[in-house]
């Protein structure tokens, strides 16, 4: 198999390492078929309960590789490369499970969107992100222009989008892009540490739901999401995580929740 991503499993976090760094790990075939696979094995693995994805060496994700970009303009529109697994980027938002991007260097194009993509955005200082399509000839690609209006307002998106300027991990900050912005050598050990933090104290089918809740809630009205809401809290008191939660707070221990079971 190739090694254009690493997968590694420990103490309940799923580590998924996009491997291209002499690329900055732009994406390619190999990156794409092995991401979508590795993001599933997590998912049914319930010895996982949190996934963060970042990248090798100086960047998270420059961006789909210019040498495929060649390729597809000469050949006059999307040719074979990449098919063995081609999802969609907003496959990520249907993983039941948190996805943390630990954005470590340049996140362009398609890397923004693999970031936008996640639940949760830790970077590093300094980090540069930019959209990019737009001064390639291209448009707001693979859902970005409907997941990035949600975290950073329409006319902030717009900005991004249109412009595509380069910002940087403070200004990324500000503006809802990302959660958390670390030295660069204190980001994973943070991440790491906010991933463990919800490994061991939090139900993994409450995260679950609420991912569901949140991402389903942006597309349905008020009255949905209602009916939504009531009938997973009526589930929800039925679960044994609910009386396991009370007890551990009562008993004052670390809970041992079920894992989530779909």
């Amino acid at each position: 198999m190739s090694d254009a991503v690493l997968y590694e499993v420990a103490e309940g976090i799923a580590t998924i390492t996009l491997n291209r760094p002499e690329r900055l790990n732009a994406w390619n075939g190999d990156i794409g078929h092995l991401y979508w696979t590795y993001l599933d094995q997590a998912a049914a693995d319930d010895a996982v309960k949190v996934i963060i994805v970042t990248g090798a060496g100086r960047g998270f994700c420059s961006g789909a590789d210019m040498d495929v970009l060649q390729g597809i303009g000469a050949a006059g529109g999307i040719t074979g490369e990449g098919r063995r697994r081609d999802e969609h980027q907003t496959y990520t938002l249907s993983i039941p499970k948190p996805v943390i991007a630990v954005v470590n260097g340049s996140c362009a194009g398609l890397g923004m969107v693999q970031a936008v993509m996640a639940d949760v955005r830790f970077a590093a200082a300094g980090t540069k992100f930019t959209t990019a399509f737009a001064r390639r000839g291209l448009i707001a690609e693979h859902g970005i222009g409907w997941v990035l209006p949600k975290l950073v307002g329409p006319s902030r998106a717009l900005d991004l989008l249109m412009s595509a300027r380069v910002i940087l991990a403070e200004e990324a900050l500000e503006m809802g892009l990302v959660n958390r912005v670390y030295p660069a050598d204190q980001l994973m050990a943070e991440a790491r540490a906010y991933a463990l933090d919800l490994a061991a104290n939090v139900s993994p089918t409450s995260m679950a739901v609420i991912k569901k809740q949140v991402w389903h809630g942006v597309q349905n009205d008020m009255a949905t999401n209602n009916a939504l809401s009531d009938s997973e809290m009526r589930a929800s008191l039925k679960r044994s995580d609910f009386k396991e939660g009370v007890s551990s707070f009562l008993e004052k221990r670390p809970p041992n929740f079920a894992p989530f079971s779909g």
